[in-house]
Protein backbone atom coordinates (compact mmCIF):
# COMPACT_ATOMS: atom_id res chain seq x y z
CA UNK A 1 0.00 0.00 0.00
CA UNK A 2 1.14 3.50 -0.77
CA UNK A 3 1.43 6.09 1.95
CA UNK A 4 1.09 9.86 2.02
CA UNK A 5 2.43 12.42 4.43
CA UNK A 6 -0.59 14.26 5.82
CA UNK A 7 -0.99 17.65 7.42
CA UNK A 8 -0.08 16.43 10.90
CA UNK A 9 3.17 14.79 9.93
CA UNK A 10 1.63 11.33 10.22
CA UNK A 11 1.09 8.81 7.46
CA UNK A 12 -2.39 8.45 6.00
CA UNK A 13 -3.03 5.16 4.24
CA UNK A 14 -4.18 5.53 0.66
CA UNK A 15 -5.98 3.17 -1.66
CA UNK A 16 -3.00 1.45 -3.24
CA UNK A 17 -1.25 1.70 -6.57
CA UNK A 18 -2.25 4.25 -9.19
CA UNK A 19 -3.49 3.12 -12.61
CA UNK A 20 -0.72 1.68 -14.77
CA UNK A 21 0.82 3.99 -17.38
CA UNK A 22 -1.45 6.88 -16.41
CA UNK A 23 1.14 9.66 -16.61
CA UNK A 24 2.65 8.08 -19.73
CA UNK A 25 -0.71 7.90 -21.49
CA UNK A 26 -1.53 11.48 -20.46
CA UNK A 27 1.61 12.59 -22.26
CA UNK A 28 1.64 10.23 -25.26
CA UNK A 29 -1.84 8.84 -26.08
CA UNK A 30 -3.07 10.51 -29.27
CA UNK A 31 0.09 12.60 -29.50
CA UNK A 32 2.27 10.53 -31.90
CA UNK A 33 4.41 12.99 -33.91
CA UNK A 34 4.30 10.63 -36.90
CA UNK A 35 0.68 11.64 -37.60
CA UNK A 36 2.01 14.99 -38.84
CA UNK A 37 4.29 15.46 -41.85
CA UNK A 38 6.39 17.91 -39.82
CA UNK A 39 6.75 15.39 -36.93
CA UNK A 40 5.61 18.03 -34.40
CA UNK A 41 5.99 16.78 -30.83
CA UNK A 42 3.14 19.03 -29.64
CA UNK A 43 -0.08 18.58 -31.67
CA UNK A 44 -0.95 21.73 -33.63
CA UNK A 45 -3.97 23.97 -33.19
CA UNK A 46 -6.12 23.41 -36.28
CA UNK A 47 -8.59 26.32 -36.38
CA UNK A 48 -9.87 25.61 -39.89
CA UNK A 49 -13.64 25.15 -40.03
CA UNK A 50 -13.52 23.30 -43.36
CA UNK A 51 -11.18 21.00 -45.29
CA UNK A 52 -10.46 20.74 -49.03
CA UNK A 53 -11.74 17.63 -50.83
CA UNK A 54 -9.97 16.23 -53.93
CA UNK A 55 -13.37 15.24 -55.31
CA UNK A 56 -16.95 15.57 -53.97
CA UNK A 57 -17.47 13.56 -50.81
CA UNK A 58 -13.89 12.26 -50.69
CA UNK A 59 -12.03 13.09 -47.46
CA UNK A 60 -8.65 11.30 -47.39
CA UNK A 61 -7.90 12.33 -43.78
CA UNK A 62 -11.49 11.86 -42.59
CA UNK A 63 -12.22 15.57 -42.12
CA UNK A 64 -14.71 17.67 -44.02
CA UNK A 65 -16.12 20.19 -41.50
CA UNK A 66 -14.89 20.85 -37.95
CA UNK A 67 -18.25 20.25 -36.31
CA UNK A 68 -17.94 16.62 -37.41
CA UNK A 69 -14.25 16.25 -36.63
CA UNK A 70 -11.06 18.23 -36.12
CA UNK A 71 -7.42 17.05 -35.85
CA UNK A 72 -6.76 18.90 -32.58
CA UNK A 73 -9.94 17.56 -31.05
CA UNK A 74 -9.12 14.04 -32.21
CA UNK A 75 -5.79 14.14 -30.32
CA UNK A 76 -7.61 15.13 -27.14
CA UNK A 77 -10.44 12.62 -27.58
CA UNK A 78 -7.94 9.79 -28.06
CA UNK A 79 -6.07 10.86 -24.94
CA UNK A 80 -9.11 11.07 -22.64
CA UNK A 81 -10.32 7.64 -23.76
CA UNK A 82 -6.97 6.17 -22.72
CA UNK A 83 -7.01 7.97 -19.36
CA UNK A 84 -10.45 6.54 -18.48
CA UNK A 85 -9.49 3.07 -19.66
CA UNK A 86 -12.14 3.43 -22.36
CA UNK A 87 -12.39 2.96 -26.09
CA UNK A 88 -14.03 6.18 -27.32
CA UNK A 89 -13.72 9.79 -26.17
CA UNK A 90 -15.85 12.78 -27.21
CA UNK A 91 -15.38 16.45 -26.33
CA UNK A 92 -18.03 19.14 -26.01
CA UNK A 93 -18.26 22.89 -25.49
CA UNK A 94 -19.14 22.49 -21.78
CA UNK A 95 -19.97 19.88 -19.17
CA UNK A 96 -23.66 20.67 -19.55
CA UNK A 97 -23.35 20.27 -23.34
CA UNK A 98 -21.99 16.77 -22.71
CA UNK A 99 -24.88 16.07 -20.31
CA UNK A 100 -27.37 17.42 -22.84
CA UNK A 101 -25.98 15.09 -25.50
CA UNK A 102 -26.57 12.04 -23.31
CA UNK A 103 -30.13 13.23 -22.60
CA UNK A 104 -30.65 13.82 -26.34
CA UNK A 105 -30.12 10.10 -26.87
CA UNK A 106 -33.43 9.51 -25.04
CA UNK A 107 -36.99 9.99 -26.27
CA UNK A 108 -40.23 11.41 -24.90
CA UNK A 109 -41.67 9.12 -22.23
CA UNK A 110 -38.31 7.89 -20.98
CA UNK A 111 -37.49 8.03 -17.28
CA UNK A 112 -34.18 9.03 -15.66
CA UNK A 113 -32.96 8.31 -12.12
CA UNK A 114 -30.40 10.73 -10.74
CA UNK A 115 -28.65 11.68 -7.53
CA UNK A 116 -30.63 13.82 -5.09
CA UNK A 117 -27.82 16.34 -4.59
CA UNK A 118 -26.63 16.34 -8.19
CA UNK A 119 -24.74 19.45 -9.36
CA UNK A 120 -27.01 22.50 -9.38
CA UNK A 121 -26.63 23.11 -13.12
CA UNK A 122 -27.54 19.49 -13.88
CA UNK A 123 -30.53 19.69 -11.52
CA UNK A 124 -31.71 22.89 -13.25
CA UNK A 125 -31.25 21.38 -16.72
CA UNK A 126 -33.12 18.18 -15.83
CA UNK A 127 -36.03 19.88 -14.05
CA UNK A 128 -36.48 23.09 -16.01
CA UNK A 129 -35.37 22.20 -19.54
CA UNK A 130 -35.24 18.47 -20.31
CA UNK A 131 -38.52 17.78 -18.48
CA UNK A 132 -40.31 19.97 -21.05
CA UNK A 133 -39.62 17.36 -23.72
CA UNK A 134 -41.54 14.48 -22.19
CA UNK A 135 -38.80 13.07 -19.96
CA UNK A 136 -39.36 12.35 -16.27
CA UNK A 137 -36.74 12.45 -13.51
CA UNK A 138 -36.47 10.87 -10.07
CA UNK A 139 -33.98 12.39 -7.60
CA UNK A 140 -32.95 9.82 -4.99
CA UNK A 141 -30.27 9.23 -2.37
CA UNK A 142 -27.82 6.75 -3.89
CA UNK A 143 -26.17 5.99 -0.55
CA UNK A 144 -29.15 3.71 0.12
CA UNK A 145 -29.41 1.45 -2.92
CA UNK A 146 -32.95 0.45 -2.00
CA UNK A 147 -33.92 3.97 -3.12
CA UNK A 148 -32.41 3.36 -6.54
CA UNK A 149 -34.05 -0.06 -6.86
CA UNK A 150 -37.45 1.34 -5.86
CA UNK A 151 -37.14 4.18 -8.38
CA UNK A 152 -36.68 1.89 -11.40
CA UNK A 153 -39.72 1.97 -13.67
CA UNK A 154 -40.51 0.10 -16.91
CA UNK A 155 -39.68 3.34 -18.75
CA UNK A 156 -36.32 3.90 -17.02
CA UNK A 157 -33.62 4.28 -19.66
CA UNK A 158 -30.84 6.13 -17.85
CA UNK A 159 -29.30 6.30 -14.39
CA UNK A 160 -27.23 9.46 -13.97
CA UNK A 161 -24.91 9.26 -10.99
CA UNK A 162 -22.43 11.66 -9.41
CA UNK A 163 -19.80 10.27 -7.07
CA UNK A 164 -18.72 12.03 -4.98
CA UNK A 165 -21.71 14.33 -5.20
CA UNK A 166 -21.53 18.07 -5.63
CA UNK A 167 -21.49 19.62 -3.08
CA UNK A 168 -22.12 17.34 -0.05
CA UNK A 169 -19.63 14.63 -1.10
CA UNK A 170 -21.87 11.58 -0.84
CA UNK A 171 -20.33 8.50 -2.46
CA UNK A 172 -22.10 5.92 -4.63
CA UNK A 173 -21.05 2.29 -5.07
CA UNK A 174 -20.86 2.22 -8.88
CA UNK A 175 -20.56 -1.56 -9.14
CA UNK A 176 -23.58 -2.05 -6.89
CA UNK A 177 -25.69 0.25 -9.10
CA UNK A 178 -24.49 -1.63 -12.18
CA UNK A 179 -25.50 -4.90 -10.53
CA UNK A 180 -28.95 -3.47 -9.74
CA UNK A 181 -29.43 -2.70 -13.42
CA UNK A 182 -28.50 -6.25 -14.36
CA UNK A 183 -30.90 -7.63 -11.76
CA UNK A 184 -33.71 -5.49 -13.18
CA UNK A 185 -33.38 -7.19 -16.56
CA UNK A 186 -33.90 -3.83 -18.27
CA UNK A 187 -31.70 -2.10 -20.81
CA UNK A 188 -30.69 0.86 -18.67
CA UNK A 189 -27.62 2.98 -19.37
CA UNK A 190 -25.44 3.93 -16.39
CA UNK A 191 -23.69 7.30 -16.73
CA UNK A 192 -21.31 8.55 -14.04
CA UNK A 193 -20.20 12.15 -13.59
CA UNK A 194 -16.54 11.75 -12.65
CA UNK A 195 -15.73 15.48 -12.44
CA UNK A 196 -14.90 15.56 -8.72
CA UNK A 197 -12.37 12.71 -8.93
CA UNK A 198 -10.76 13.01 -12.37
CA UNK A 199 -9.64 9.93 -14.30
CA UNK A 200 -6.55 9.81 -12.09
CA UNK A 201 -8.40 8.66 -8.98
CA UNK A 202 -11.50 6.92 -10.38
CA UNK A 203 -12.43 5.02 -13.54
CA UNK A 204 -16.18 4.29 -13.48
CA UNK A 205 -16.06 2.13 -16.64
CA UNK A 206 -14.10 -0.54 -14.77
CA UNK A 207 -16.93 -0.73 -12.21
CA UNK A 208 -19.76 -1.21 -14.70
CA UNK A 209 -20.59 2.29 -15.94
CA UNK A 210 -21.50 2.65 -19.62
CA UNK A 211 -20.64 6.35 -19.94
CA UNK A 212 -18.27 8.59 -17.99
CA UNK A 213 -18.81 12.34 -18.04
CA UNK A 214 -16.41 15.11 -17.03
CA UNK A 215 -16.74 18.83 -16.78
CA UNK A 216 -13.22 19.16 -18.19
CA UNK A 217 -13.33 22.78 -17.04
CA UNK A 218 -12.25 21.38 -13.69
CA UNK A 219 -9.47 18.89 -12.90
CA UNK A 220 -8.92 17.50 -16.38
CA UNK A 221 -7.86 20.92 -17.68
CA UNK A 222 -6.81 22.21 -14.27
CA UNK A 223 -5.96 25.79 -15.21
CA UNK A 224 -9.32 27.61 -14.93
CA UNK A 225 -9.02 28.92 -18.49
CA UNK A 226 -11.29 26.60 -20.49
CA UNK A 227 -14.95 25.55 -20.37
CA UNK A 228 -15.37 22.03 -21.80
CA UNK A 229 -17.16 18.70 -21.32
CA UNK A 230 -16.16 15.09 -22.05
CA UNK A 231 -17.85 11.74 -22.53
CA UNK A 232 -16.03 8.40 -22.58
CA UNK A 233 -17.44 4.96 -23.35
CA UNK A 234 -16.29 1.51 -24.42
CA UNK A 235 -19.69 0.60 -25.89
CA UNK A 236 -19.59 0.89 -29.70
CA UNK A 237 -23.35 1.35 -30.06
CA UNK A 238 -23.49 4.10 -27.43
CA UNK A 239 -20.47 5.75 -29.05
CA UNK A 240 -22.14 5.82 -32.45
CA UNK A 241 -25.24 7.49 -30.98
CA UNK A 242 -23.21 10.08 -29.08
CA UNK A 243 -20.90 10.77 -32.05
CA UNK A 244 -23.92 11.33 -34.30
CA UNK A 245 -25.47 13.71 -31.75
CA UNK A 246 -22.17 15.57 -31.34
CA UNK A 247 -22.14 16.23 -35.08
CA UNK A 248 -25.90 16.73 -35.52
CA UNK A 249 -26.45 19.18 -32.66
CA UNK A 250 -23.03 20.86 -32.76
CA UNK A 251 -22.00 21.54 -29.13
CA UNK A 252 -18.30 21.12 -29.97
CA UNK A 253 -15.29 22.90 -28.45
CA UNK A 254 -12.88 25.09 -30.39
CA UNK A 255 -9.54 23.75 -31.57
CA UNK A 256 -7.79 26.23 -29.26
CA UNK A 257 -9.71 24.99 -26.22
CA UNK A 258 -8.87 21.39 -27.18
CA UNK A 259 -5.21 22.38 -27.38
CA UNK A 260 -5.36 23.92 -23.90
CA UNK A 261 -7.05 20.91 -22.28
CA UNK A 262 -4.66 18.55 -24.05
CA UNK A 263 -1.84 20.59 -22.52
CA UNK A 264 -3.51 20.53 -19.10
CA UNK A 265 -3.74 16.74 -19.10
CA UNK A 266 0.03 16.44 -19.30
CA UNK A 267 0.36 17.48 -15.64
CA UNK A 268 -2.84 15.85 -14.34
CA UNK A 269 -1.01 13.10 -12.43
CA UNK A 270 1.29 15.45 -10.52
CA UNK A 271 -1.46 18.00 -9.92
CA UNK A 272 -3.87 15.47 -8.43
CA UNK A 273 -1.26 14.22 -5.98
CA UNK A 274 -0.78 17.75 -4.64
CA UNK A 275 -4.53 18.46 -4.57
CA UNK A 276 -4.96 15.37 -2.41
CA UNK A 277 -2.12 16.21 -0.04
CA UNK A 278 -3.56 19.65 0.58
CA UNK A 279 -7.15 18.41 0.90
CA UNK A 280 -6.23 15.78 3.49
CA UNK A 281 -4.35 18.39 5.50
CA UNK A 282 -7.28 20.83 5.28
CA UNK A 283 -9.94 18.21 6.08
CA UNK A 284 -8.07 16.85 9.10
CA UNK A 285 -7.45 20.37 10.36
CA UNK A 286 -11.08 21.44 9.97
CA UNK A 287 -12.33 18.23 11.58
CA UNK A 288 -10.54 19.23 14.79
CA UNK A 289 -11.38 22.93 14.58
CA UNK A 290 -13.57 24.07 17.51
CA UNK A 291 -15.53 26.45 15.27
CA UNK A 292 -16.41 23.81 12.66
CA UNK A 293 -19.41 21.54 13.28
CA UNK A 294 -18.86 18.95 10.54
CA UNK A 295 -16.52 18.10 7.65
CA UNK A 296 -17.29 16.02 4.56
CA UNK A 297 -14.23 14.68 2.74
CA UNK A 298 -14.42 11.18 1.21
CA UNK A 299 -10.72 10.67 1.88
CA UNK A 300 -11.24 10.72 5.65
CA UNK A 301 -11.96 7.51 7.56
CA UNK A 302 -14.77 9.40 9.29
CA UNK A 303 -16.67 9.74 6.00
CA UNK A 304 -19.67 7.36 6.02
CA UNK A 305 -18.80 5.92 2.59
CA UNK A 306 -15.04 5.76 3.06
CA UNK A 307 -15.18 1.98 2.61
CA UNK A 308 -16.64 2.48 -0.88
CA UNK A 309 -13.92 4.97 -1.75
CA UNK A 310 -11.29 2.44 -0.73
CA UNK A 311 -12.91 -0.13 -3.00
CA UNK A 312 -13.39 1.86 -6.20
CA UNK A 313 -10.83 4.70 -6.07
CA UNK A 314 -7.06 5.03 -5.98
CA UNK A 315 -7.14 8.24 -3.92
CA UNK A 316 -9.21 11.36 -3.38
CA UNK A 317 -9.29 14.83 -4.92
CA UNK A 318 -9.07 18.33 -3.48
CA UNK A 319 -12.78 18.86 -2.78
CA UNK A 320 -13.70 19.46 0.88
CA UNK A 321 -17.04 20.61 2.32
CA UNK A 322 -17.72 21.77 5.87
CA UNK A 323 -20.31 23.39 8.11
CA UNK A 324 -19.19 26.19 10.41
CA UNK A 325 -20.81 27.67 13.49
CA UNK A 326 -22.80 30.89 13.33
CA UNK A 327 -25.35 31.94 10.73
CA UNK A 328 -25.48 33.10 7.13
CA UNK A 329 -23.97 36.49 7.94
CA UNK A 330 -21.11 34.78 9.76
CA UNK A 331 -20.44 32.61 6.72
CA UNK A 332 -20.52 35.59 4.37
CA UNK A 333 -18.07 37.35 6.68
CA UNK A 334 -15.79 34.29 6.53
CA UNK A 335 -15.46 34.68 2.77
CA UNK A 336 -14.51 38.36 3.07
CA UNK A 337 -11.53 37.48 5.28
CA UNK A 338 -10.01 34.85 2.98
CA UNK A 339 -6.66 35.85 1.47
CA UNK A 340 -5.32 32.72 -0.27
CA UNK A 341 -8.62 31.02 -1.12
CA UNK A 342 -10.57 32.99 -3.73
CA UNK A 343 -14.34 33.37 -3.46
CA UNK A 344 -15.42 32.02 -6.83
CA UNK A 345 -17.45 29.28 -8.49
CA UNK A 346 -15.89 26.29 -10.28
CA UNK A 347 -13.19 23.97 -8.94
CA UNK A 348 -10.26 21.78 -9.86
CA UNK A 349 -7.83 24.51 -10.90
CA UNK A 350 -4.34 25.00 -9.52
CA UNK A 351 -5.64 27.83 -7.32
CA UNK A 352 -7.71 27.28 -4.17
CA UNK A 353 -11.34 28.39 -4.32
CA UNK A 354 -14.12 28.73 -1.75
CA UNK A 355 -17.83 29.17 -2.38
CA UNK A 356 -21.26 29.25 -0.71
CA UNK A 357 -23.35 26.61 -2.57
CA UNK A 358 -26.74 27.80 -1.27
CA UNK A 359 -26.14 31.25 -2.73
CA UNK A 360 -23.87 30.40 -5.66
CA UNK A 361 -23.56 27.04 -7.48
CA UNK A 362 -26.76 25.50 -6.08
CA UNK A 363 -29.00 28.57 -5.81
CA UNK A 364 -31.18 27.12 -8.60
CA UNK A 365 -32.00 24.06 -6.45
CA UNK A 366 -35.35 24.61 -4.67
CA UNK A 367 -34.88 25.86 -1.10
CA UNK A 368 -36.77 22.96 0.46
CA UNK A 369 -34.57 20.47 -1.40
CA UNK A 370 -31.40 22.29 -0.32
CA UNK A 371 -32.57 22.11 3.29
CA UNK A 372 -33.10 18.36 3.08
CA UNK A 373 -29.63 17.91 1.58
CA UNK A 374 -27.89 20.02 4.23
CA UNK A 375 -26.93 22.78 1.79
CA UNK A 376 -27.67 25.49 4.32
CA UNK A 377 -26.55 28.92 5.48
CA UNK A 378 -23.28 27.80 7.10
CA UNK A 379 -22.24 25.25 4.46
CA UNK A 380 -18.98 25.93 2.60
CA UNK A 381 -17.40 24.12 -0.35
CA UNK A 382 -13.63 24.28 -0.86
CA UNK A 383 -11.52 23.36 -3.85
CA UNK A 384 -8.01 22.93 -2.45
CA UNK A 385 -5.42 23.97 -5.01
CA UNK A 386 -1.72 23.15 -5.17
CA UNK A 387 -0.33 25.97 -3.02
CA UNK A 388 1.70 25.33 0.14
CA UNK A 389 -0.62 23.57 2.57
CA UNK A 390 0.59 25.65 5.52
CA UNK A 391 -0.70 28.78 3.80
CA UNK A 392 -4.09 27.19 3.16
CA UNK A 393 -4.46 26.10 6.77
CA UNK A 394 -3.46 29.50 8.13
CA UNK A 395 -5.85 31.26 5.76
CA UNK A 396 -8.84 29.15 6.77
CA UNK A 397 -8.06 29.48 10.44
CA UNK A 398 -7.78 33.27 10.47
CA UNK A 399 -10.92 33.69 8.33
CA UNK A 400 -13.04 31.38 10.50
CA UNK A 401 -11.84 33.00 13.73
CA UNK A 402 -12.44 36.54 12.50
CA UNK A 403 -15.92 35.68 11.25
CA UNK A 404 -16.91 33.92 14.47
CA UNK A 405 -15.43 36.69 16.61
CA UNK A 406 -17.63 39.16 14.80
CA UNK A 407 -20.59 36.85 15.37
CA UNK A 408 -19.82 36.57 19.11
CA UNK A 409 -19.29 40.34 19.47
CA UNK A 410 -22.61 40.99 17.77
CA UNK A 411 -24.40 38.58 20.09
CA UNK A 412 -22.92 40.33 23.13
CA UNK A 413 -24.16 43.77 22.07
Amino acid sequence: MAALQNGNGEHAELWGQRFDRFATDAIHAGQDPNQWKSKMVVPPITPSSTFAQPSPGVCPEGYDYSRGGNPTRKCLETCIAALEGGKHGLCFSSGLAATMTVINSLKAGDHVITTDDVYGGTNRYFQRVASKFGLTFSFVDFTDLSNVKAAIQPSTQLIWCETPTNPTMKVTDIRAVSDLIKESGQDITLAVDNTFMSSYYQRPLMHGADIVMHSATKYMNGHSDVVMGMLITSNDEIHQKLRFLQMATGPVPSAFDCFLVNRGLKTLAVRMEQHQKNAIAVAEYLEKHPLVTRVSYPGLKSHPQFHIMKKQCTGCSGMVSFWMKGDIETTKDFFTHLKVFTLAESLGGFESLAEHPAIMTHASVPAEQRKLLGIGDTFVRLSCGIENKEDLLADLDQAIRKALKGYADEKME
